[in-house]
């Protein structure tokens, strides 16, 4: 079985660097894995499945190629919670639970779930995930609900900037947990932009100053970084555990 996991790529305009660099890694890898994961915030915001901008309408693009040489899924994230089937059905993508767990061992989440000393944060996370909230805000014209997202995104990124940085990491005592109720021996995450390969545990890191991805080869895990700014594959590194 040869996979690839990504998160936290925050994609904007179609024009960008981690723009480009995705649409270049999915045509590269579509062709060469059996599966891609996205474990959530493949975007920086979701607006509904209706979203019809440049960057709605490139996505859709490049994950249906993709999906017809592999099997693609989607996680949500705390970016992209309103991706919904009739997107995945265009797409030809799969929607995954979080957490999910694949080979009966191997479990996989966004992350946010994990970060548990937020309390802040994990009780908007029920409101955001409630489906009579996001019926209520789906029903609003599109762009009522882009000026909703920008200032939630507003309102988080002031938010964070006020708290410990470790408190927004994730829970080691709630890894574990999850770890044991899933009866898994590996967890994949992303959401805390701290990359890094454990004994239990890879998180995959955000698409900023570069690109990343954890690659399995069978029962081989390894998690890359590349350069942004140059063809994917040129520069890449590999962090052993």
């Amino acid at each position: 079985m040869h996979r690839i996991f990504i998160s936290d790529l925050h994609l904007e305009e179609p024009n960008s660097n981690s723009f480009l660099k995705f649409i270049e890694l999915m045509k590269i890898v579509s062709t060469r894995v059996d599966e891609i994961y996205i474990l959530g915030d493949l975007v920086e915001m979701w607006i509904g499945d209706d979203d019809k901008s440049p960057n709605a309408s490139q996505l859709r693009i490049i994950l249906k190629s993709a999906s017809s040489t592999c099997k693609v899924y989607i996680m949500h994230g705390n970016r992209d919670f309103l991706i919904g089937e009739k997107f995945c059905d265009a797409t030809g993508t799969s929607l995954l639970e979080d957490p999910y767990v694949i080979d009966d061992h191997i479990l996989l989440s966004h992350g946010d779930i994990l970060c548990t000393d937020d309390e802040e944060y994990q009780a908007a996370r029920i409101l955001f995930r409630d489906p009579s909230w996001q019926k209520e805000i789906l029903e609003k014209p599109l762009a009522e609900r882009e000026m909703l997202g920008r200032a939630l995104r507003a309102q988080s990124t002031e938010a964070n900037a006020n708290k410990n940085v470790n408190i927004m990491d994730a829970n080691e005592n709630t890894i574990i947990e999850q770890l044991k109720k899933h009866n898994a021996d590996l967890l994949i995450h992303g959401h805390t932009h701290r990359p890094g390969q454990y004994v239990n545990r890879i998180v995959t890191g955000a698409w900023e100053a570069n690109g990343w991805l954890c690659r399995q080869k069978d029962q081989t895990f390894q998690l890359e970084c590349f350069s942004l700014a140059n063809h994917y594959g040129s520069e890449t590194s590999h962090l052993d555990q």
